[in-house]
């Protein structure tokens, strides 16, 4: 009988012990009590714990960007539409917010399969009805921009075709602007004397402001910013005698006059002067106003403002070694630069077309395209 019972308290006690133990309880002498059931493993010092997760360590997210303004990738092509995935390699245009309270849906344009509309919380991606004589013609940019009575449309310049297509958010097209013809007054000799003489016309983007479109030529060897007067009920559009520019390197001339960008709230006409590294601003008059200097080296194709923040989206930085730069500027002054490719691993964007952004429960987006080959993705403001 008293066998028995020292066997049983021997036992509770060894019980006793390894709870003890695993709860972490020490002896008076501050060894653990694991130490004494098994002295011939020490405990395991915190130097040679593993970390937390160690077992399946966690990658990094790459992180690309200076100071607040840092990114990370948000989404990438892999969202799009099956149709829109067979064709975005010859992606070769840009993107439009729609900024209206209560909005925020996205719109872009491939060809082949027309127009795309990215959902206002950017987790979705749709195909939007396309007239067929837009489906198959590249669009070089899309601007949206609103009516007298806030109606909004959309605006596209077909490079290739020399057309320029005004659309609603549904897709319908409204109207189509041609190429400027002989006898129609431009607003400027050499101008009127290049349609004259059948001259090229390569609308690189499309801008609107007070009734009148605005229209860079940067593609062809005319180069200036041409205007046409928009009329309503029904959209109309015809050429108007006002223009300016030209190629040059001096003060409101243009290497490449690439994209136009109207800022929100001003009555500012800034292009892209692709290979002179610069934005030029004019009046809405075409008065040269000033020049916003990137990095030397840069080939700007376009400028999209958000507030005090601009983003610049470029073919090429000074360093071609790496993939293009995305500068992120605030009051004009660059003060991050993204390398999408370089830093992010989106392999395809060796050169970036265009960039836009949207800002969303405190953080910054930015939505933007590659060329050559073509590709889409989101940006995700680092706020950690």
């Amino acid at each position: 009988m008293r066998q028995r019972l020292a066997t049983v308290v021997s036992t509770g006690l060894m019980t006793l012990s390894v709870m003890m133990a695993s709860s972490g309880v020490a002896r008076a002498d501050g060894v653990p009590e694991a130490a004494q059931l098994n002295s011939s493993h020490p405990p395991m010092t915190l130097a040679q714990a593993p970390a937390p997760g160690a077992a399946n360590p966690q990658p990094a997210v790459p992180v690309s960007g200076q100071g607040k303004f840092r990114f990370k990738v948000f989404l990438t092509s892999e969202r799009l539409p099956e149709e829109a995935k067979k064709v975005l390699r010859s992606a070769h245009g840009g993107s439009a917010v729609d900024h209206r309270p209560g909005k925020g849906e996205t719109y872009f344009f491939l060809r082949g399969a027309g127009i795309l509309r990215v959902s206002a919380d950017m987790q979705s991606v749709q195909l939007v009805p396309t007239a067929p004589a837009m489906k198959n013609v590249n669009m070089h940019n899309t601007t949206i921009w609103y009516g007298p009575d806030g109606a909004p449309y959309l605006v596209f310049p077909a490079n290739e075709t020399g057309q320029i297509f005004t659309t609603n958010l549904e897709g319908k097209l409204l109207n189509t602007l041609g190429i400027p013809t002989a006898g129609q007054e431009l607003g400027n000799t050499t101008c009127n004397e290049y349609f004259a003489h059948n001259g090229k016309f390569a609308p690189t983007g499309v801008e609107y402001l007070d009734g009148l479109y605005y229209v860079s030529t940067g593609y062809c060897d005319l180069d200036y910013v041409l205007t046409a007067q928009v009329s309503f009920n029904p959209i109309s559009a015809t050429w108007n005698d006002l223009s300016f520019g030209g190629r040059g390197t001096g003060e409101g001339k243009f290497g490449t006059g690439h994209s136009i960008t109207v800022p929100p709230g001003l009555k500012r006409i800034d292009v892209a002067d692709r290979p002179n590294a610069r934005i030029e601003r004019f009046s809405r008059y075409g008065r040269y106003l000033s020049t916003l200097t990137l990095p030397a080296g840069t080939l700007a194709c376009d400028i999209d403002y958000w507030g005090n923040y601009a983003v610049v989206p470029a073919l090429d930085g000074p360093d071609r070694t790496k993939g293009a730069p995305i500068y992120f500027l605030e009051n004009d002054q660059v003060v991050s630069t993204i390398l999408p490719k370089e830093e992010l691993g989106v392999k395809n964007f060796q050169h970036i077309h265009n960039a836009v952004l949207r800002e969303v429960g405190g953080k910054l987006y930015i939505i933007t395209q590659a060329w050559n080959p073509g590709d889409f993705a989101i940006l995700e403001q680092v706020t950690e």
